[in-house]
């Protein structure tokens, strides 16, 4: 009964989002974007779905479908379309499919329909290469609609396909969810859902957010018992292990940058990120990408160094099944200092329009804010009203502020002034309008 009402609530938000501005609820740049700009905000997401499709092979891609989860308007589809032969979306909006038959009425291999909102069921078996979401499950209120989608994915899938999708990460401490501020799930809990569910889990990347992406290979069932007994022999050997960022041989002891890069030659076709266990001096490094083989027969394996690292020349292993794997090494440095720092300042609803106020609400985003508490924000000298303030990323402690510009702020070049603590930021120039 639960989750029926959570998917009428599901399809009558998204209803009105489609029929106020589809564009803005599904891209979030600003209002009234026309098509071309629209458009053009999928060009990043493209690209890092298209990565995922190396681990498909060099078969012939108009031999392939793929099924976008969450589909909207379009506007993933019809980038997409050049990667496949066939492209379906579902979406629980009436409106919005109504959008994206418009859009991709000239794009004859694209499929838009409705779906329920919890399942696949228009769908046979076994039917597609590729299934991907992205900012979907982030606004879906109910856990078990989530899983449901997952379960479903892995039903439509053919042997060896693929799921890259985005689930919120972020701390559950909401205690109710809504249709767009979503539920929110674990990186425990998608690894286990993939373990049970024989799915071979190659990516968890930005655990702890609210983008959380993760790529699960459909393997058959049984899969993941029958390897953890047999444990087949590996005749892997770490080629290399550096800077999963900058690709140099030295590595920060934390912050941001404090994850490694292991090149494996020979790593086993069944190794995933749940029977992988990456040790950085004796420590236990979490891993959260396995990488498609390229074209030297070598694969990717990024983790994050575990707190508390020591400094200097320190060895790297890695172990499947508790069978070693290969190892390396990597000097590990000092991180630097901890030194907050404001990334972008935009308008709070309009986010294309930067420094330009339309809406007369500010989003500043920070990074490396050690003491939020601590913040502080004025315009002109008034204090900024409502601040919100919201962690994006825990463990690289990444923070948006979103306020209100005092009525007293009228149109005109104004001035933010920031400050945490003693620190006190140059000021930031705005633009208000109206």
């Amino acid at each position: 009964m639960a989750e029926h009402t959570a998917l009428e609530r599901m399809r009558a938000d998204w209803n009105e989002r489609a029929r106020e501005d589809a564009f803005y609820y599904v891209a979030f740049g600003r209002r009234d974007q026309d098509s071309g700009e629209f458009l053009a905000t999928a060009a990043d997401v493209v690209r890092s779905l298209e990565a995922e499709l190396k681990r498909l092979g060099l078969g012939d891609r108009r031999a392939r479908r793929a099924l976008e989860i969450g589909c909207g308007p379009g506007r993933l589809m019809l980038p997409m379309s050049w990667n496949f032969g066939e492209v379906h979306g579902v979406d629980v909006s009436d409106g919005m499919i109504r959008l994206a038959t418009r859009l991709l009425q000239d794009t004859p291999n694209t499929f838009p329909r409705l779906t329920s909102g919890a399942d696949l069921a228009s769908y046979g078996g076994e039917m597609f290469d590729f299934v991907y979401s992205y900012a979907v499950f982030q606004h879906i209120p109910s856990r078990e609609v989530v899983f449901s989608y997952l379960r479903e994915a892995r039903r439509v899938l053919k042997p060896g396909g693929i799921l890259r999708c985005q689930i919120n990460g972020l701390p559950p401490t909401a205690q109710q969810y809504s249709t767009w501020s979503g539920v929110r799930i674990g990186a425990s809990e998608v690894a286990e859902f993939a373990r049970r569910e024989d799915l071979q889990l190659l990516a968890l990347e930005g655990a702890s957010t609210q983008y959380m992406w993760t790529t699960l290979r459909k393997q058959p069932p049984g899969w993941f018992e029958r390897i953890s007994e047999s444990r087949p022999a590996a005749s892997a050997r770490v080629r290399s292990v550096c800077n999963a960022q900058s690709g140099e041989a030295v590595v920060p002891a934390g912050g941001r940058f404090a994850s490694i890069s292991a090149w494996v030659e020979n790593l086993p076709p069944d190794c995933d990120l749940n029977a992988l266990k990456v040790l950085v001096d004796g420590q236990p490094a979490a891993p959260v990408y396995i990488g498609p083989q390229v074209f030297d027969g070598l694969c990717q394996v990024n983790a994050l160094l575990p707190p508390g690292m020591r400094t200097g020349l320190a060895p790297v292993e890695l172990e499947w099944f508790g069978e070693p794997l290969g190892d390396g090494w990597i000097r590990v440095i000092p991180p630097g200092p901890a030194v907050p720092r404001i990334v972008v300042v935009t308008d709070g609803v309009n986010l294309l329009s930067r420094n330009v106020i339309v809406s007369r609400s500010v989003k500043l985003c920070l990074e490396d804010l050690a003491a939020p508490d601590q913040l502080r924000v004025s315009i002109d000298g008034a204090p900024a009203e409502g601040l919100d303030l919201f962690c994006t990323n825990p463990s690289e402690r990444c923070y948006e502020a979103n306020y209100d510009l005092p009525a007293a702020v009228a149109a005109g070049l104004r001035q933010v002034e920031v400050r945490v603590g003693r620190r006190r930021f140059a000021p930031l120039e705005i633009e208000v309008r109206g």
